[in-house]
């Protein structure tokens, strides 16, 4: 009996060591006596008990980790960076499982690497750069990263899905410095567009003060054209109506003297009245009255004989 106890005792401890469970998102590598024989992938999974041995269960699943590292620049300035990696088993292939699980002795000493590799290239990347350079190159440093790394990461059965470069920033003096020369940029392009703005204004109003002049020119010069025109119609009017007065009055046997000497009291009351001076100068003299005289017979006798033509002021025509 004792011994029927001791075999069902034995055969259930064979099948508890033999059964292995291996979670979704992993993978186990089997070894006898320290030697690689297989691998086993996610589900239900048997060993040889006490001959196979489960050596490393390995994580197939994305994995990632930040980094906090410095840089030099080419001119001597300092870059602080801080970076998110994303990285994961390349493959469930036997040879990458292999690679993965033997090329380092432990994990910490597979991340040491991967860390120093990752901020190595960074570093070698930004010291052939200038400080100024650096910020405007975030995504040709990560595309640099991952063609230096990609080769090397599968050889230990990795491959590098995404670096994040979070944050790039430069010493406090150095970032007081590119502040100061962001400012005095700002401030030459603030002149630069206050000089433009002044520019277009004076321009603007030395352009509608100029249409302004030319407008008032046009103006005047239309204005002067209608007083000359006025002027001539009103000549014309009043040596038309002496003629005609001078003419009734001598066909009436009356002196056209008269005339001159009515029109000439006219305008002595017009002066005396309108003038802004004290004295009047006037031509009073006989001959001058007679001078007059004949000059609007002429007219009259000219306009009887029809060739009497207006002045081209009254007339209108140039």
């Amino acid at each position: 009996m004792s011994a029927l106890i001791f075999i069902v005792v034995f055969a259930i401890l064979i099948i508890f060591f033999s059964i292995v469970i291996v979670n979704q998102g992993t993978v186990a590598v089997i070894t006898i006596f320290g030697k690689y024989q297989r691998v086993m992938t996610p589900g239900l999974n048997f060993k040889i008990p006490f001959v196979e041995f489960i050596f490393k269960r390995i994580s197939i699943q994305n994995r990632s980790m930040e980094l906090e590292f410095q840089a030099i620049t080419s001119d001597q300035a300092n870059v602080n960076f801080k970076a998110m990696l994303v990285y994961a088993v390349l493959n469930q292939e036997e040879q990458t499982i292999k690679n993965v699980a033997f090329k380092y002795m432990d994990e910490r000493s597979f991340m040491q690497a991967l860390i120093r590799t990752v901020e190595g290239t960074i570093r070698a990347f930004v010291a052939t750069k200038k400080q100024a350079e650096v910020l405007l190159l975030r995504g040709e440093i990560v595309l640099n990263v991952k063609n230096e790394l990609d080769e090397t990461l599968e050889q230990w059965g990795y491959h590098l899905i995404d670096l994040q470069l979070n944050d790039i920033a430069f010493d406090e003096a150095i970032m007081r410095s590119m502040a100061q020369v962001v400012a005095s940029n700002n401030l030459k392009a603030a002149a630069e567009n206050e000089g433009q703005a002044l520019l277009i204004t004076k321009t603007k109003s030395a352009e509608a003060e100029g249409n302004a002049i030319r407008i008032s020119a046009e103006a005047e010069k239309i204005a002067a054209q209608l007083r000359g025109q006025g002027v001539a119609l009103f000549r014309e009017e009043v040596a038309r109506g002496m003629a005609e007065s001078a003419k009734v009055m001598n066909e009436a046997n009356l002196d056209a003297s008269l005339i001159l000497f009515s029109m000439w009291t006219e305008a002595v009351k017009h002066f005396a009245e309108q003038g802004q001076g004290n004295v009047i100068f006037l031509d009073g003299s006989t001959e001058g009255m007679d001078r007059t005289m004949k000059q609007i017979m002429g007219i009259q006798q000219l306009k009887d004989a029809g060739d009497y033509v207006a002045p081209a002021s009254a007339s209108g025509k140039k």
